[in-house]
This record gives structure tokens, C-alpha cells and sequence, in this order.
């Protein structure tokens, strides 16, 4: 059974740090983009990082840009998102995605529909 599993959410103090953690079982990473999109209470889902299976290309959304970086880690079969100076406004559940067959020329718009493969989602919460 493919499957994705998000790792390394929990409570961080405004301007803390936290590296969340996309791990697959029966499916390699490699081969796929990954996306990891968030979503509050009351509020839609947005996707927030992304990244290229063939060219490595990486985008992010407005809100996060110089502060969260996403990365691959090939032999843990991994993607991460490192984030960084988090902000109230990042709680939220974090979910990391699998997409396939899309090219990269639309990854950066964050489209949901383009993902087949959804991770259960993890709490990221900042608070002091």
C-alpha cells in the first residue's frame, strides 16, 4: 500500500524553527514532485512549497518565501520542509502530496487536483 507520513510537527514559540518530515512507504520519492500544503481552522487548504521531480525546481507560496525551504533527502526517501521565524499564522495542519504527469510548468500554482497521494496531515502550532 503506498502511503505517505508526516513527521516532526508540535508547539514552537513565535520566531522558532521547525522541520517537518515527508516519509513514503511503496513509493519513491525520487520520481514524483512534492508538494506540502497547510490548513488552519475555518480556512482552505493552500499549498505552501514545492518540488520538481525531473529538474529540481523548487516554488513557494507569497507567505512563506525566504522563510521555509523544502528539500529532498534521497537515501532516507524523504522530503523536508525546514521552516524558519514561524509566525502565529503558520499554525495550521501540514500535508505533504505526491503529483504526477503535471509537468513543472503549473507546480508553482499550487494546484490540489494535480495530487493523488495525501499524507494523514500533522499539527504545527505557534504560540507563546
Amino acid at each position: 500500500q503506498e502511503q505517505l507520513v508526516e513527521s516532526g510537527g508540535g508547539l514552537v514559540q513565535p520566531g522558532g524553527s521547525l522541520t517537518l518530515s515527508c516519509a513514503a512507504s511503496n513509493v519513491n520519492l525520487e520520481i514524483y514532485d512534492i508538494g506540502w500544503f497547510r490548513q488552519a481552522p475555518g480556512e482552505e487548504r493552500e499549498g505552501v512549497a514545492a518540488t520538481s521531480a525531473p529538474d529540481g525546481r523548487k516554488f513557494y507560496s507569497d507567505s512563506v518565501r525566504h522563510r521555509f525551504t523544502i528539500s529532498r533527502d534521497g537515501h532516507k526517501n524523504t522530503v523536508d520542509l525546514q521552516m524558519t521565524s514561524l509566525q502565529p499564522e503558520d499554525t495550521a495542519v501540514y500535508y505533504c502530496a505526491r503529483r504526477w504527469g503535471y509537468g513543472s510548468g503549473s507546480l508553482g500554482n499550487f494546484n490540489s487536483y494535480e495530487y493523488d497521494l495525501w499524507g494523514q496531515g500533522i499539527q504545527v502550532t505557534v504560540s507563546s
